[in-house]
C-alpha cells in the first residue's frame, strides 16, 4: 500500500518493554491489513530496554494463537533510526508517547500518535501484572485501534 506521496506504509507499535502490548499490537494490525489485502510494513518496539532480545510474554503468545493471528518478534528498544524509517510510530499509552516524543531527532519524518488517537483515545492498559483476561482486553482493543488506523490510512471506512 501505498500513501499519497507514493511511499509504503511503515508502522511502528510501540510499548514498554516490548513484550506485551506492542508485539501483539504488531500482530493484529499486521494480519488484519492482510485480510484487507493490505502490504504494509508493521514492526514493534519498547521505549525501555528491559526485554531486548526476548519472546512476547506467554500470554501474549497465548492470546493470538487462540485468535489465529500469527506472532513472530523479539523485544527491541527504540532507535533513533526508527524516526525515519517508519511513517507511522503508535504509542501504546500516554507515558511511552511522551518517552518516544523526548527521544525524537531533528529529522523525524514519522507521524507520531497515540494509537488509540484514531478511535477513542484510551491507552493500551499494561496486562503484564494481570491475568488472561487482560490479554484478551487488550487483544479486542488492538483489532478495534487496527481497523480504525487501517480505515484512517486507507480512507475507506467501508473496508473491513
Amino acid at each position: 500500500m501505498s500513501t499519497s506521496n507514493g511511499s509504503s506504509i511503515k508502522v511502528l507499535v510501540v510499548c514498554l518493554g516490548n513484550i506485551c502490548r506492542s508485539p501483539m499490537g504488531e500482530a493484529v494490525l499486521q494480519d488484519m491489513a492482510k485480510k484487507r489485502g493490505l502490504d504494509i510494513v508493521v514492526d514493534s518496539c519498547g521505549t525501555a530496554g528491559y526485554h531486548v532480545g526476548e519472546d512476547p510474554d506467554d500470554r501474549t503468545v497465548a492470546v493470538c494463537r487462540k485468535h489465529k493471528v500469527p506472532i513472530n518478534s523479539q523485544a527491541r528498544q527504540l532507535a533513533t533510526s526508527d524516526f525515519t524509517e517508519f511513517t507511522h510510530i503508535l504509542a501504546a499509552d500516554e507515558s511511552n508517547l511522551r518517552n518516544i516524543l523526548r527521544c525524537k531527532p531533528s529529522n523525524s519524518t514519522a507521524d507520531i500518535r497515540l494509537w488509540g488517537s484514531y478511535l477513542d483515545n484510551k491507552p493500551i492498559l499494561d496486562p503484564y501484572y494481570g491475568g488472561l483476561d487482560g490479554f484478551e482486553r487488550i487483544f479486542q482493543q488492538c483489532a478495534r485501534l487496527s481497523d480504525a488506523f487501517l480505515n484512517d490510512v486507507t480512507g475507506d471506512a467501508e473496508k473491513k
